[in-house]
């Protein structure tokens, strides 16, 4: 039996350098961190999703955050009918671009990780760059089921 077969259920024990099949949430938030940069290896499905919930929540969380700062304390300016955020909205802003600097490289690497378990290269990434049709086609490309042929790309 292989190590990847081995560790395929979402054991604890599994090595860094493997996809960690049916990860829960929190298994998913650990090797994304613990696996700040790196870009070979491979990413199961459940560690890329919870791993993207994880962070559609703590960036709505922040961006909310953000919001609410720049309503507590906002002016309105009846003469020129302009107004003016709070002073909080900075430290919203602060906290969510912070955020995004901080797993900006991380998840570069864990989509990386993600195209190479589908057994596609991980330069494909790029393709997300082109306006709206790029981003849809990414997202079909990290849907894809896992391919046994990715393990080329593993450590």
């Amino acid at each position: 039996m292989t190590d990847d077969a081995r560790h395929s259920a979402g054991s604890p024990d599994a090595p860094l350098h493997l996809p960690l099949r049916g990860a829960s949430f929190a298994q998913a938030f650990s090797r994304f961190w613990r696996k700040y940069a790196t870009f070979s290896g491979r990413a199961s499905r459940s560690e890329f999703w919870w791993w993207y919930l994880a962070n559609v929540i703590v960036t709505t969380v922040l961006g909310l955050a953000t919001g609410a700062g720049g309503f507590a304390g906002a002016t309105y300016d009846a003469a020129t009918r302009t107004s003016q955020p709070g002073p909080l909205i900075g430290v919203g802003a602060i906290l969510l671009t912070i955020w995004g600097i901080a797993t900006l490289v991380p998840w570069l690497a864990l989509s990386w990780r993600r195209l190479h378990d589908a057994n596609l290269p991980g330069a494909l990434w790029f393709v997300g760059l082109v306006p709206v049709l790029g981003g849809l086609a990414l997202i079909v490309l990290f849907v894809l089921a896992s391919n046994p042929a990715g393990a080329r790309y593993d450590a």
